[in-house]
């Protein structure tokens, strides 16, 4: 899952050079940003969220009690229906599309053509909905089937179809009196339709084979609908912040929202190979477990995952804080994208990392809230969440801008991690904190020291000249300051670098 998440992450990075060197952080990135906030807005509440959970955990129940064809019949009729619901809302979207933006983003009416720019866009990406959503669906059935590489790795297709059809049409709709970011819009729907062909292959391996099917009286699709509707309530704050955020970045001044955006995409980063990883690789074995009731196994794995998550995120927050700046010039500064665009976007990224470990924690969390049927604790966590974002920025974007915005995302989400684990423990009993302690506090003390040795490494000893001589740097500093951690998780008798050591051992001996 980690490899595959990595392939995705490191051409979805690939994708935001691209758009820094063509586009920097100016009109037309601003525009891009907003304009693909809408479609994947309802990503996040229709597909990738509240959808995926709710299928995967009845699925798998199916799957556990129903004969083959009856399970394939569920799945036939979930497509069916999430298709033509996903179509209504993208034609609904496309005649208002200019509402949207101007409710998303008011402030841009004030720079003249960026409103007008950002509805075409809008009205250009809306059918990445319908994509993206039947993706979701047939990733969590091969997930469910234990297939996880595939559906980890199409998410891979997308960031291919955004660079190659994406930027090769912005280098040549100039030429025809198009904007160059309109090549872009139409990249990010022919990746979002690669993204679904690519797992379609093994899902039919799997058995699965499309018919158009319809029955909204089923109980099966009842139940999706019924887990759904809470869920959406719950990852709608999610969205209400997002969309917060973005209205009050718009009113921060030219390139506050794509330094948003560009800091936003590297914490993605470690999120998706981390935290989402290993919550998709949880999910079903947690769904398993639900619904035999066997709380035990649940406990055990959710100890397992969390002590992951943080043995991976903490080194992560760390290294992200001490080197956000010259990560930011290595990855983003070419072309258009000026030495101030680094400065601004490092600030936040040093700002949103502080957020990682909590953000990482939530995807492990609301899913085993979902196995266990109980939506109601994440959606009153998640507007807790959204109403302390409100509070912060409030009281500190006069004085800190679009860094105001950054730090309030990570206040709210460490707030809603915390109030999340607390809840959890009093629905399915005491967990095993000694456990969680004791490797948080190895993790922790392990990664200052390694972030230690990170900063002198990289700004005391290895200053070498040059763009080169910066990535020369940087790639010894990582290294070695990897080492160094494993080193000390392994001294401090962490489990699970033991147990990493113990299975690269057992693997060459063989």
């Amino acid at each position: 899952m980690s490899i595959a998440v990595f392939c995705s992450r490191i051409l979805g990075l690939i994708r935001e050079q691209v758009f820094a060197a063509l586009f920097g952080a100016g009109l037309e990135m601003d525009a891009f940003v907003v304009a693909f906030r809408i479609p994947n807005l309802l990503r996040d509440l229709f597909a990738e969220g509240a959808l995926s959970a709710a299928f995967v955990s009845v699925f798998t129940h199916y799957q556990n009690t129903e004969s083959p064809e009856k399970t394939w019949k569920l799945v036939n009729n979930v497509i069916s229906s999430l298709s033509i619901v996903i179509l209504v809302m993208t034609l609904l979207g496309f005649i208002f599309s200019n509402d949207l933006v101007n409710l998303i983003a008011p402030h841009f009416a004030v720079i003249q053509g960026k409103t007008e720019l950002t509805t075409t866009l809008t009205q250009i990406m809306l059918p990445f909905l319908l994509f993206v959503s039947l993706a979701s669906i047939f990733q969590g059935l091969l997930n469910t089937k234990r297939y996880f590489f595939i559906p980890a790795f199409s998410s891979s297709m997308f960031n291919m179809g955004s660079i190659l059809v994406g930027g090769g049409l912005a280098l040549a709709l100039p030429f025809f009196g198009y904007p160059a970011i309109v090549g872009m819009a139409i990249g990010t729907l022919a990746g979002g339709l690669f993204q679904l062909l690519a797992q379609m292959p093994l899902a039919i391996k799997t058995g699965y084979k499309f018919d158009l099917y319809f029955n909204f009286k089923d109980p099966a699709l009842k139940k999706i609908f019924f887990l759904i509707i809470p869920s959406i309530i719950g990852l709608s704050a999610t969205q209400i912040t997002i969309f917060i955020n973005t209205n009050f970045a718009s009113s921060c001044g030219e390139g506050a929202v794509a330094w948003l955006n560009y800091a936003f995409r590297l914490i993605q980063f470690p999120i998706g190979m981390f935290g989402v990883a290993i919550s998709i690789a949880t999910l079903p074995v947690i769904s398993g477990f639900a619904s035999k009731k066997d709380m035990n196994g649940l406990k055990d794995s959710l100890e397992s995952a969390l002590s992951l998550a943080f043995l991976l995120t903490f080194p992560a927050t760390v290294g992200l804080f001490i080197l956000s700046e010259p990560i930011i010039r290595i990855i983003y500064e070419y072309g258009r994208f000026s030495q101030f665009d680094t400065a601004m976007t490092a600030r936040l990224l040093e700002l949103y990392s502080l957020g990682l470990v909590a953000y990482c924690g939530v995807k492990i969390l609301v899913p085993v809230y979902y196995a266990l049927d109980d939506t109601k604790w994440p959606v009153i966590g998640s507007f807790a969440g959204v109403t302390l974002n409100i509070i912060v920025i409030l009281f500190a974007i006069e004085y800190y801008s679009q860094n105001a915005i950054a730090l309030a995302t990570s206040s709210a989400m460490l707030f809603n991690f915390i109030f999340l684990f607390f809840i959890l423990i009093k629905k399915i009993g005491t967990l095993n904190i000694k456990r969680i302690l004791a490797s948080v506090s190895k993790t922790v003390l392990s990664s200052v020291f390694m972030g230690i040795l990170c900063y002198f490494l990289h700004f005391k000893f290895l200053t070498f000249a040059g763009r080169f001589g910066l990535i020369v740097s940087l790639m010894l500093t990582i290294g070695f300051s990897g080492i160094f951690y494993i080193f000390m998780c392994y001294i401090t008798g962490q489990n699970e670098i033991k147990m990493l050591i113990g299975k690269i051992k057992g693997r060459f001996g063989r």
